[in-house]
């Protein structure tokens, strides 16, 4: 008998996910996923990418606003009679009330080693703290956020080229790929999961927009991890002259000089700890992307520059 599949998720992180399971076979029963929002200039609403890929894989979706005291979606399910929900990135808490909905639980895909990273920006926090390695935990979830038992951890080394896209491209692929190995047993009581320490358990809070400023007296390993983790959004950025400008992509370099100043014609800022910021990509507010070379062309920013709190 075929297996009734619930597979909740929003943004292009989840969308491996949920291709993987189709195109192997399982049958997606109904697909759960945020509501469209609103563009950043407000002028028309923008479907998730699990809404656009539903659509055109023609499966069922349902977009909600809220799954807190949903009378219709809990009757939903419930006559669903669902044997298991994967949910990857959903973007909502799931109400205690909505877990005992499907046969099997509700199963988190989570890009994290757990109990490290619990949260919802696991992926930008691993770079911002400088970690080696990370992975995905597939756990049942319970009522407090990530805290559910583990069946199975995968690790994936951070490398010095990595930062939030493709570390989050790469750790989306893995998924897709050990879902295949997991669902059936989990479906048939085959895996064992096991609890989390919860004493060793750390948070991945959401990224603020304020969280991206970059503060030149930090030193420049900390600053690297800052620019590589908010890549592309909401991005690493200062101000000069009253523009923002986000660094897309740089390295440590060896220049020295008061933090905060550019201390050569190619945009390299020095740091507190004897190094510097080799900034090799950056966007000016308003303006396209341009590799360093470029953009120094026309910029008001040269060598002597401040660009601490200016």
């Amino acid at each position: 008998m075929l297996k009734k599949i619930v597979f909740m998720g929003t943004p292009l992180f989840s969308v491996p996910i949920l291709k993987s399971l189709y195109q192997n076979g399982y049958p997606i029963s109904v697909v759960y996923t945020q509501p469209p929002q609103r563009s950043q200039r407000g002028q028309n609403f923008k479907k998730s990418p699990i809404q656009s890929i539903s659509e055109t894989l023609n499966l069922d979706f349902r977009n909600p606003i809220s799954l807190k005291n949903n009378k219709e979606e809990y009757q939903y399910l419930k006559k669903l009679e669902a044997d298991i929900a994967i949910v990857v990135a959903y973007g909502q808490i799931i109400p205690k009330e909505f877990l005992t909905l499907t046969k099997k639980g509700f199963i988190n895909i989570h890009a994290s080693l757990l109990p490290k990273w619990r949260g919802a920006a696991p992926i930008q926090r691993s770079l911002m703290n400088l970690d080696d390695e990370t992975g995905i935990s597939i756990m049942k979830i319970k009522e407090e956020l990530d805290s559910g038992p583990v069946c199975k951890i995968y690790k994936l080394a951070i490398t010095k080229n990595d930062n939030g896209e493709t570390l989050s491209n790469k750790l989306s692929a893995l998924a897709a790929k050990k879902i295949l190995n997991n669902i059936d047993d989990i479906l048939e009581d085959k895996l064992e999961f096991k609890n989390q320490s919860h004493k060793d358990a750390t948070y991945a809070n959401k990224i603020e927009k304020h969280e991206g400023k970059i503060n030149w007296n930090n030193n420049a390993e900390k600053i690297i991890g800052k620019i590589k983790g908010l890549y592309p959004n909401p991005g690493a950025w200062f101000i000069y002259n009253g523009e923002r400008y986000k660094i897309l992509n740089a390295e440590i370099g060896n220049g020295v000089g008061e933090a905060g100043t550019v201390i050569n014609e190619t945009l390299e800022v020095s740091c507190n700890n004897n190094k510097s910021i080799k900034i090799l990509e950056i966007q000016r507010q308003g303006r396209r992307q341009q590799k360093i070379n470029e953009f120094m062309l026309g910029s008001q920013i040269k060598k002597g520059s401040i660009l601490n709190n200016a």
